[in-house]
C-alpha cells in the first residue's frame, strides 16, 4: 500500500507587509515546493493582500486586530499534517523550515521552535533581548522549565497540536501561550537554532516593547494562576499570613505583659488577614482539583488526534515527496 504522504501548510500572518511579503512567500516556495502558504491579512493599509496573492499565495483576511486573533483563525481553517508558522517580514529564514520539519517528524514531535540567532545588530534590539531571556527565566521558574526563545515567531507544528490549542490569546503574547500549552501538557517538542535577519527596507516592527512586555507578563501570571493554583493562592496567603504575624507580635507581647489589648483595630486587621489566608490555601486547594480536571479533558482531546507517525504511516518520507495541503 502506498504510504500517505504529509500535507504541509505555510501559515503567515501579516500586517502591513508590503515590502517583504513577496520575498517571504518565494523564500518558503522554493525551500518547500510541495507546501501550500497561506496569507492571512489582518487589516493591512498597504498592498499586502495583492502583492502576497501576486506572489503565489493562498490569501485570506481576519478583521479582528491582533496577531492572537489572525492564529486563532488560521488553525481553525486550514486542514494539514504539518503545519509552519512565520512572519511576513522576511526576519525568519525560510531555508531552515525543511530541517524543523525533518526533526518534527522524524522524532514524532508536536512543536519545533525555532530559536533566533542574529548577527546584524539592527536584527534584534538589545531591549527586547534581555526581555526575552528575563521572561524565558521566569516561565521557566514558575513551570519548571521553558524554551530558549518563547518569543519567537517561528514554529513547526503537527496538527495534534493545531487542533488541541484553544487560543486564548489577542496579541503578540500568543507565542508564550504556546508554549506554556505545550509545557503544561507534557508534549514532545524540540528546538532549532535559525538565522534572524533584519527587515527589509520599507518593513516596519508591529511590537511594542513596553505595551506588549507588560501584556505578555499579564499573560504569564494568568496562566500561572490558572494552571498553578495552589502555588499562586498558597504564595497570596502566606504573605497575608506573614504580614499578619508581624502585626500581632507585638499585641501579644503587651498582651503577655499587661493582660491588656491596646491597639484593638490592629489586632482586628491581623484576625482579618488570617482568616483571608486561610481562604487563599483552600481556594487554591479546591482551583486545583479544577485544573486537573481541565487538563485531564485537554490532554484527552490532544490524544484524540493521531501524531505525525500515525497521520503518515510507519516511516516519514523525504520532504520532496511529500504532499500538498488543503485548505
Amino acid at each position: 500500500m502506498q504510504q500517505q504522504q504529509a500535507r504541509i501548510a505555510v501559515v503567515l500572518p501579516c500586517y502591513n507587509e508590503e515590502a517583504a511579503i513577496a520575498l517571504t512567500v518565494a523564500g518558503f516556495r522554493d525551500a518547500l515546493p510541495s507546501a501550500i502558504i497561506y496569507v492571512y491579512d489582518n487589516n493591512s493599509r498597504d498592498r499586502t493582500r495583492e502583492v502576497a496573492a501576486a506572489a503565489g499565495a493562498v490569501v485570506r483576511v481576519e478583521r479582528q486586530q491582533g496577531k492572537g486573533h489572525v492564529v486563532r483563525r488560521m488553525f481553525a481553517d486550514i486542514e494539514a499534517d504539518v503545519y509552519i508558522m512565520a512572519d511576513g517580514d522576511l526576519t525568519y529564514d525560510p531555508k531552515a523550515a525543511p530541517a524543523m520539519v525533518e526533526q518534527l517528524l522524524a522524532e514524532e514531535l508536536d512543536m519545533v521552535v525555532g530559536t533566533r540567532r542574529h548577527e546584524e545588530k539592527d536584527a534584534y534590539r538589545g531591549g527586547h533581548v534581555l526581555g526575552n531571556k528575563v521572561f524565558t527565566g521566569l516561565l521557566s521558574g514558575l513551570f519548571g522549565r521553558s524554551f530558549s526563545d518563547i518569543f519567537s515567531g517561528y514554529r513547526v507544528f503537527s496538527r495534534r497540536f493545531v487542533k488541541s490549542f484553544p487560543v486564548l490569546s489577542s496579541g503578540f503574547e500568543i507565542e508564550t501561550e504556546m508554549s506554556v500549552h505545550a509545557l503544561e501538557l507534557r508534549m514532545p517538542v524540540g528546538e532549532v537554532e535559525t538565522a534572524y535577519a533584519a527587515r527589509p527596507e520599507g518593513s516596519e516592527s508591529k511590537l511594542s516593547t513596553f505595551r506588549d512586555g507588560w501584556r505578555i507578563l499579564k499573560t504569564i501570571a494568568t496562566l500561572y494562576r490558572i494552571e498553578r493554583p495552589v502555588l499562586f493562592f498558597g504564595s497570596v496567603g502566606a504573605l497575608l499570613l506573614v504580614a499578619a504575624i508581624i502585626l500581632s507580635v507585638p499585641l501579644v507581647i503587651t498582651y503577655l505583659d499587661t493582660g491588656l489589648v491596646p491597639r484593638f483595630p490592629t489586632a482586628i486587621l491581623a484576625t482579618g488577614l488570617v482568616i483571608i489566608a486561610v481562604l487563599c490555601f483552600f481556594a487554591g486547594l479546591i482551583l486545583d482539583t479544577v485544573t486537573r480536571g481541565r487538563r485531564e479533558m485537554r490532554r484527552l482531546a490532544y490524544l484524540s488526534i493521531p501524531g505525525p507517525r500515525d497521520e503518515r504511516g510507519a516511516h516519514n518520507p523525504p520532504l520532496h515527496l511529500q504532499g500538498r495541503g488543503t485548505s
